[in-house]
């Protein structure tokens, strides 16, 4: 198993062996590995995964994108990093959006809203939605937008709200910061 200390950058590790034991995490958000002996691991209550899978040079790529990362394009940071590691071209790769928090129940601050608009230019008005007084982000579409600039073509998204099934997902915001996290592990089947 390959984890990191996720901490809503746009840093990208490459894991070429299981993380030992005794070793310290390594600070990223998006782990990438094309051997069929590691299985990546992160852990999410809200924030986005994005899960990678390049068929034809056997490489995989589990991303967590909260505002921050997806803001500073952590998707994009880590299909580049696929194409220098494996040589994978974008268009081939697969990618997943996992359960996460839908835009009806993600309102944002100011400061946030601003950071929305530099990272999205002129898409960002279809990412931001008024709510009542509250101005709610689009955390599905704006990680599709990062991985259609990038070149990615086939995106799945789940489309579940983990604020929205509480019962089955944990939520940091819908559960008011106590909660748990859910596990991805993302593996390559062994050949």
């Amino acid at each position: 198993m390959f984890d990191v200390w996720q901490v809503h950058s746009n840093d990208v590790v490459l894991a070429q062996a299981p993380r030992p034991v005794n070793e310290a995490h390594q600070k990223a958000d998006a782990i990438l590995t094309d051997k069929d002996a590691i299985t990546l691991f992160m852990r999410f209550a809200d924030c986005v995964p994005v899960l990678l899978f390049d068929p034809v040079h056997r490489a995989i790529g589990l991303v967590h994108a909260g505002w921050a990362g997806t803001v500073n394009q952590i998707g994009m940071m880590a299909v580049q990093a696929m194409q220098a590691a494996f040589g994978t071209d974008p268009a081939s790769l697969l990618a997943g959006i996992g359960p996460s928090i839908c835009p009806e129940h993600y309102p944002i601050g100011a400061d946030v809203i601003v950071k929305v608009k530099e990272a999205f230019g002129l898409d960002a008005p279809g990412l931001l939605a008024a709510h009542g007084e509250a101005t709610h982000f689009d955390l599905w579409s704006a990680n599709q937008r990062v991985l259609e600039r990038a070149g990615v073509k086939h995106i799945e998204i789940s489309e579940i709200c983990t604020a929205c099934h509480p019962d089955e997902w944990y939520s940091h915001r819908g559960e008011k910061g106590k909660t748990g996290r859910f596990g991805f592990l993302f593996g390559l089947e062994t050949q």
